[in-house]
């Protein structure tokens, strides 16, 4: 073409054919469901590491065959890849919940944090809730504190409630020339406190009673005018707290002193301690004070600015049993200064929201946050009356206008003290508890299986590789309905394999290997015909380190594994079979250890035998997929070769959509294509290869249809499966070159 030039001179023209390119787009991410004892439910979660699998899912069980699944996932992730787990669902499967004050015996099911945030996090039937499904959850507690009351005051009295010491009643104390610390001043003060009671506890035959005081305000009396001031420990007031020295008057809800009668004197503490640092958390099996934990909580700035207060809460889980860290009383979590408002952030500069119910959700590994205390629902302190004659400037303790999850402006938050939830209920599956039923209570059934594989349904969603089976169910026909299903997954996405081992019933406990074999085939021969999906044969004796205990654990993600291993130490389109890269980890024994008749029995009908070699291991023993018939797919190379050059270059094409179906575009995808197959080549993965995209495939009709066309020839490179070695004895005057080519 040529280009108008007003002057002498040379142009530069530059045409880019680089735009785009190729690049190797297998993960080795495996995936694989099961009935894990913890755990997200109905969620495909990213797991790198054993640890990251315990961490998540827990450990092996020791007495049910769920450990099937949980060793077949750590055996995948021994060979270096990434495994997508997902717990799967079941109808007996609760959460470990709490009632408002008692362990729940609501049946409560919160699958994963979705589902808490959709369907439960404004729920009121519970108040806290293990994170997820299971037994696990059971004896955990959940702690609460918020600054109800300052002071406890002991008193030798029986009769404390026919001196108007009741929950929501008043409290005074006549302070003579006391000197308020912190003010700045000496000056002696004259007056009265005046408080909240919060709490009552009556000891009928000892005479030791207790109240728990909230202070609200000093009131001096000056020359007969009372000056009020209102107590603010938030921002640092202080305040003179009731001692043994004070006489204390009770005031009722008329606001009529109940504290002295014709025949008694006023009540006088006998002690007078903060009430913050006889705070415990209700444990069983330990003794723990919150004093330890954090300073007693305080309104938050943010409330404040906004004339909110009583917002302020600590929260502490706890392992009071033992039963997830072995320990008694173990802290587990533990979150400090958090808000019963749903707007409160602890920093303006950098904001981080701190309303309790969101907090916990996003950071706890163990509990959800419930229902909020309500004047109808605190089995605590019942509802609150207020006493007459008292500013309204304390903290109530239950009021309709103080419910949480409110905002903060204008809002005297509702208080419950010091509360410890216990959560109970946790089932799983099979309603097994407390850890598993009496006929195996960790068993999934096909049905919840089946769920748990079709989240890999959609290949635009979520990245897979592999589809590992994992063991099989109970009963024969229902394994194959197991394995089937993944395999037709695979075929449907077309881009990963089903990797698919026996029926545990066929091999294990059998002691025959001529029964094996046929179990074998009986097994194998109704699934599927497909060069997505890989057979093997094995199950293998391995030590669960957990429970001290040998164990036959399917060998199929094993399976996976070495294809794994084999995309990393060499590349996809190699064979994972054999003594270079076919060699299973940590194997004890197997199951079943076909012979050389055997495994002609075997590889003819699909199936991959795995066998020990003397001084070599246990190792993969052929490399045909599940394909029914002679093709260059039969193989795992040849599958997982186009795999591999299929996704590369699906990403590549959808570079060029919309773009014009002509010469330059078709040149660009060519220089893209081409480039890459020479690498692949380079790499043995092809003998050779041919891209066609020109006008014989990109007709007027097709161009005028919007379509665009490029046919890509492969030549796959072919592992060996077979090898012939001849031995030829010559006499001793006939030259090699006679013979030669003659055997």
């Amino acid at each position: 073409m040529a280009t108008p030039q007003l002057s002498p001179g040379v142009l530069i023209r530059e045409v880019d054919l680089t735009v785009g390119r190729a690049d190797n787009v297998l993960d080795n991410i495996g995936a694989i469901a099961g009935p894990f004892r913890i755990g997200p439910v109905n969620e495909a979660i990213d797991i790198t590491t054993e640890q990251e699998l315990i961490n998540t899912f827990g450990k092996p069980l020791s007495t049910d065959s769920q450990y099937e699944y949980w060793m077949s996932a750590a055996s995948y992730l021994s060979y270096g890849g990434v495994l997508k787990v997902v717990r799967v669902g079941d109808d007996d499967l609760n959460n470990a919940n709490a009632g408002v004050g008692i362990a729940s015996t609501n049946a409560l099911k919160i699958d994963n944090y979705d589902d808490y945030q959709n369907n439960h996090e404004s729920g009121t039937n519970y108040a806290w809730a293990a994170k997820n499904p299971g037994s696990w959850g059971n004896g955990l507690k959940v702690c609460v504190i918020d600054d109800l009351a300052d002071q406890r005051i002991g008193i030798n009295t029986t009769n404390l409630n026919t001196a108007g010491a009741i929950i929501g009643y008043g409290v005074t104390a006549a302070l003579n020339d006391t000197v308020i610390v912190g003010l700045g001043t000496t000056s002696t003060f004259n007056g009265y406190l005046k408080g909240i009671i919060t709490g009552v506890s009556t000891d009928a035959t000892g005479g030791n009673s207790t109240i728990d005081v909230k202070v609200v305000a000093r009131v001096e009396t000056t020359s007969g005018v009372n000056t009020t001031t209102k107590i603010d420990y938030s921002q640092g007031v202080a305040y003179s707290q009731f001692d043994t020295s004070d006489s204390l008057f009770f005031v009722n809800n008329a606001g009529i002193n109940t504290g002295l009668s014709a025949d008694d004197a006023a009540y006088t503490p006998v002690t007078a301690k903060d009430w913050y640092d006889q705070q415990t958390l209700d444990l069983d099996n330990a003794v723990i004070y919150w004093k330890t934990i954090a300073p007693k909580p305080v309104s938050n700035v943010y409330s404040l600015d906004r004339n909110g207060k009583g917002d302020g809460i600590h929260v502490a889980v706890v392992d009071d049993f033992g039963t997830i860290t072995g320990n008694q009383g173990t802290i587990l979590e533990k979150f400090v200064s958090l808000s019963k408002a749903q707007d409160a952030v602890s920093n303006v500069d950098a904001p981080t929201k701190i309303y309790y119910k969101q907090y916990v959700a996003d950071r706890s590994d163990y509990v959800y946050a419930g229902n909020n205390p309500s004047a109808a629902a605190d089995l605590y302190h019942g509802t609150e009356p207020r006493a007459v004659g008292f500013s309204t400037d304390y903290t109530p303790i239950t009021t309709a206008g103080g419910l949480w999850r409110q905002k903060a402006q204008d809002v005297t938050f509702a208080s419950i003290g010091n509360v410890t939830y216990a959560l109970g209920g946790g089932e799983d599956y099979s309603a097994g508890v407390p850890e598993i039923g009496a006929n195996g209570g960790m068993e999934a059934t096909l049905g919840n299986l089946v769920s748990g594989y079709d989240l890999f349904l959609n290949r635009d969603e979520i990245a897979v590789d592999y589809l590992i089976m994992g063991p099989g169910l109970g009963a024969k026909n229902l394994s194959q309905a197991k394995a089937n299903h993944l395999i037709s997954l695979a075929n449907s996405r077309k881009d990963c394999m089903a990797v698919i081992g026996p029926h545990r019933g066929d091999l294990v406990n059998e002691t025959n290997s001529s029964v094996q074999t046929d179990n074998l085939i009986e097994f194998f021969s109704p699934l599927q015909s497909s060069s997505y999906a890989v057979f093997d044969s094995g199950y293998a004796y391995k030590y669960d380190r957990f429970n001290n205990e040998f164990r036959y654990v399917p060998t199929n993600a094993d399976i996976a594994g070495l294809m794994v291993r084999t995309a990393i130490q060499a590349y996809p389109w190699f064979s994972p079979a054999g003594q270079q890269r076919g060699i299973l980890n940590n194997v004890v024994k197997l199951a079943y250890n076909p012979n050389k008749a055997q495994r002609d029995q075997l590889y003819p009908l699909r199936i991959n035998s795995i066998v020990t070699k003397p001084g070599i291991g246990s190792l993969l023993f052929g490399d045909k997929t599940a394909l029914g018939y002679a093709s260059a797919f039969d193989r795992i190379n040849v599958r997982r070769l186009f795999l591999t050059v299929e996704q590369a270059l699906e990403r590549a094409a959808e570079a060029q959509l919309f773009e014009l179906n002509d010469e330059l575009t078709r040149a660009n995808f060519r220089n893209i294509v081409e480039p890459y197959l020479r690498d692949v080549q380079a790499k043995r993965g092809l003998f050779g290869f041919l891209v066609v995209c020109d006008t014989s495939n990109n007709t007027p009709d097709v161009i005028d249809n919007n379509e665009f066309r490029a046919d890509i020839f492969l030549k796959p490179a072919k592992s060996i499966n077979y090898i012939t070695l001849t031995f030829v004895a010559t006499r001793t005057g006939v030259s090699f070159e006679e013979v030669a080519g003659r055997v």
